[in-house]
């Protein structure tokens, strides 16, 4: 089935492309969030990647935190849902427990750190940080879109 695009004009179609991608808010009791260093622009980031075809969102997020950054996890409640208007990403993030491994750098990673929400909003930019402050409070799940670079404000 093909949909049509509110533009104006029922002549012009166009399918929407958009990439589902999953991420781990991994919060230790400690209060110190799981971050990773990304290997290919140096950019603090948490966990995450692109949802497989055929696994569930649970699935894939702990797949993903375990390849980039060597722990297991908990999966538990979706704290959001994120859309980067710019490249058509949809991130859904979920609030994780650490249950085991021990942490280590991958092929997508340069760094794992345990980070306090302060450092997050100091060393991350707003539309990653966000995602793990997000993570910290039971008002979730929220729902936010940007450019990339800056939220978008209702």
């Amino acid at each position: 089935m093909l949909l049509y695009m509110s533009t104006g004009s029922p002549q012009v179609k166009s399918t929407p492309l958009h990439s589902v991608s999953v991420a781990g808010a991994v919060l230790r009791e400690d209060g110190r969030l799981l971050a990773i260093r990304r290997a290919d622009n140096g950019t603090w980031e948490l966990p995450g990647g692109v949802l497989e075809l055929t696994e569930s969102p649970e699935a894939g997020v702990r797949r993903e935190v375990l390849e980039e950054t060597g722990i297991e996890v908990e999966v538990n409640d979706l704290t959001g849902v994120y859309k980067n208007t710019t490249r058509g990403i949809v991130a859904l993030v979920f609030r994780c427990t650490p249950t085991g491994g021990t942490e280590r750098t991958s092929e997508e990673s340069t760094a794992v750190a345990w980070l306090t929400p302060e450092e997050v909003s100091a060393q991350m930019s707003e539309v990653f940080a966000v995602r793990l402050l997000d993570a910290l409070d039971e008002a979730g799940p929220h729902v936010r879109s940007h450019d990339g670079r800056q939220l978008f404000t209702t």
